[in-house]
């Protein structure tokens, strides 16, 4: 009785402190430098957060107070841990021993503290963990999305005379963007259980943010280095698919930084007869840095092909300044080759049933997996997709989203609009959907696992789906298609359509024509070094009140500009790679690909999609619109949307047990209750 009582003391506790610490945390001391600019009702944002996944975590603990499932593995070997049995391991965990190191130093330090129930190491106190992991997963991506604004307002305002200004306050975006990823439904619900994914996506978000506060200047300290290097190393003491993260998407954008940080003097550009001439002066001008970068929103198939082409030689021509800012990670990628060698597997324990092959399917069933989870956030390219039927007839000239400069032959401007509608996406189209179609056929791959178990969703998934045939698996690939061009659209954004333009200083088109008036692609400087830029205070503070003015009039100022087209295709190999090596479908595996790619899609507003489309003249729309014209509307469906899967997943789960029985009727798992769960 004395042990209830303290533990109903700690959470009253826990209750009254967290959603007020909450609070603070994600808006900033009211008055202080660093504030957000959330409306009123904003503030309750973390306090629904932190008392959401309070009530998740006390629930689990009462209804389910005995290990289940995978945490007989972790709890018992955690708990080895606790009483300084390092080296007695368990063979059935394949996971690396991070999360059991970061019980013990959170056991110590709660014993150390005299704190109540938490400096034991029961399945409360571990599950614990994972429940204060899940806030600050949460607020770690806050800082995550505020470096992304500050990174991209930086590279546009270092271009002008002024000092950029220093982006201090969380947008309203930021942090609603934050509260729902810490909503998102495989984080939440791991948030009440003894998992290893809640902190290994916070290990591998901080290693992000510290990331993108390297990319903040030309060249990074020592100590930034080492703390890269520290950093890399504990993602990859909580799972060794985190490598993928840290090497191959953090070290590859910070690879892309490093070229564009060389900045080559401008030129005008000769008018070339022949195409060697053209290979020639592209290869060189891409040699020394003037790389071919859109935004994700401007790019075709092509310009992709040559934003990889212009960056890879631009690496390679220059290749001690990139490895002068990404040996860090080189770093990182030789101490998991030198642990591979040690161990002989990549993963640890029973490598029988977890042997690395090729799945190709996995970067097919991931968009569906994004656009179910994501689904308000595809209202965009819904209305964008009907207003195209609804004008297909009654504007077939319509001109191509492609930049075209106006001054553009008008020959050469409609051979380029004909070029891409009806050459380049048509074989786009038919390219990517004949990989689908051969990679349905040759590399659909079926874990025994996800046939044996039918206490996951995916059993069930696979049952009603992959399963039926395969009639059903090639049917299937035109949602992949749908979803995976929805995905991407919503990572490109919306600018476009609102009439605002994004200035990009990274254009190399090789196929582009100069004119008499035009002999540059772009108008827009590179983006100035911070040693270089003026830091005086006249200059700073001038440039703080033009970006007060601009959040004054337009408070989604800083959070509509989408990611280079560099950032979204290191991001699909990092995914691939992350995946495509894995047999199990596993939906946690997809957790990491989602939250990166929820961090880097832009805000959008309704009123910028009605303008010459079907909801033009309707009042309902225009009253939504207007109501809803300084934020982002999809924000509040997503987090209904999660909350709304959070509470079916979570009364299954606590209130719809069941035993498990063989098909022959047998009673299984000694008639112990079995819960449904992702």
């Amino acid at each position: 009785m004395a042990e209830e009582e303290v533990r109903s003391t700690v959470a009253l506790a826990v209750g009254a402190l967290l959603p007020a610490l909450a609070t603070v945390f994600f808006n900033g001391i009211p008055g202080a430098i660093g504030g957000s600019n959330l409306p009123r009702w904003g503030v309750r944002l973390p306090i629904l957060l932190t008392c959401a996944v309070q009530l998740w975590f006390t629930l689990v603990s009462r209804a389910v107070p005995e290990p289940y499932l995978d945490e007989i593995f972790h709890i018992p070997q955690a708990q080895k841990y606790c009483e300084g049995r390092f080296f007695d391991w368990d063979d059935k965990i394949t996971t690396p021993p991070g999360l059991y190191l970061f019980s013990v130093a959170a056991h110590r330090v709660a014993t150390a503290l005299h704190i109540p129930q938490l400096n034991i190491c029961d399945e409360f106190s571990l599950r614990a963990i994972n429940f204060f992991g899940v806030l600050g997963v949460s607020y770690i991506a806050l800082w995550c999305r505020q470096a992304i604004e500050a990174r991209q307002h930086e590279a546009v305002s270092s271009s002008s005379s002024l000092a950029p200004a220093r982006v201090r306050a969380f947008s309203q975006y930021a942090v609603h963007t934050a509260i729902n990823i810490g909503l998102f439904p495989l984080l939440f619900f791991f948030g009440g259980l003894y998992y290893t994914d809640v902190l290994s996506t916070g290990v591998v978000l901080a290693a992000f943010a510290n990331h993108l506060s390297r990319v903040g200047r030309d060249a990074s300290s020592v100590l930034s280095d080492l703390v890269t290097v520290g950093l890399g190393v504990a993602t990859l003491l909580m799972r060794q698919t985190n490598v993928f993260w840290v090497v191959v998407f953090m070290g590859g954008l910070e690879a892309v930084h490093a070229v564009k940080t060389l900045r080559p003097q401008k030129v005008d550009q000769p008018v070339m007869k022949t195409l060697w001439k053209q290979c020639q002066y592209f290869g060189w001008r891409y040699s020394v840095g003037d790389i071919h970068d859109l935004p994700v929103h401007k790019a075709y198939p092509d310009d992709m092909i040559f934003t990889a082409l212009s960056i890879g030689i631009a690496a390679v021509c220059n290749p001690f300044r990139v490895i002068r800012q990404i040996w860090p990670y080189i770093v990182v990628l030789l101490s998991f080759a030198a642990f591979v060698q040690w161990n002989g597997s990549v993963v640890l324990g029973d490598k029988s049933n977890h042997v690395a092959t090729i799945h190709l399917a996995q970067m097919l069933y991931i968009w569906p997996f994004f656009a179910f989870f994501s689904l308000p956030l595809l209202i965009p390219s819904g209305l964008s997709f009907i207003n195209m039927l609804a004008t297909w007839f009654n504007a077939p000239t319509a001109q191509s989203p492609r930049q075209i400069p106006n001054d553009t032959q008008g020959t050469l401007r409609a051979a380029i609009r004909f070029f891409d509608a009806k050459v380049l996406w048509p074989a786009y189209l038919v390219t990517t959907g004949a990989l689908s179609l051969a990679v349905v056929h040759l590399n659909t791959v079926v874990h025994p696992f996800t046939l044996a178990d039918n206490r996951h969703y995916m059993f069930y998934v696979f049952r009603y789906t992959i399963r039926r045939g395969r009639l059903v698996r090639f049917a299937l690939v035109l949602p992949y298609t749908v979803c995976r061009w929805m995905v991407w659209d919503a990572l490109g954004g919306h600018a476009s359509f609102s009439g605002e333009e994004q200035p990009t200083a990274f254009v190399s088109y090789p196929f582009w024509t100069p004119s008499a008036k035009a002999k540059r692609q772009t108008s827009t400087a590179y983006p100035r070094s911070p040693e270089l830029v003026s830091t005086t205070a006249e200059s700073r503070k001038a440039s703080e009140a033009a970006l007060k003015a601009h959040l004054e009039q337009d408070s989604l100022y800083l959070s509509k500009r989408s990611v280079p087209t560099s950032t979204g295709l290191i991001f699909l190999l990092a995914t691939a790679l992350s995946l495509i090596t894995a047999p199990l479908v596993e939906p946690r595996y997809f957790i990491l690909p989602w939250v990166m790619w929820r961090l880097m899609v832009p805000a959008w507003r309704l009123r910028d999609h009605i303008k010459g489309g079907f909801l033009q003249g309707s009042k309902v729309a225009e009253a939504v619109a207007n109501w809803s014209s300084s934020y982002d509307m999809r924000l509040f469906l997503e987090g209904a949307w999660h909350i709304a899967i959070n509470l079916a997943t979570g009364y299954i789960f606590l209130y719809k047990p069941y035993v498990w029985k063989a098909e022959d009727g047998t009673v299984l798992e000694n008639g112990q209750l079995q819960r449904f769960m992702w």
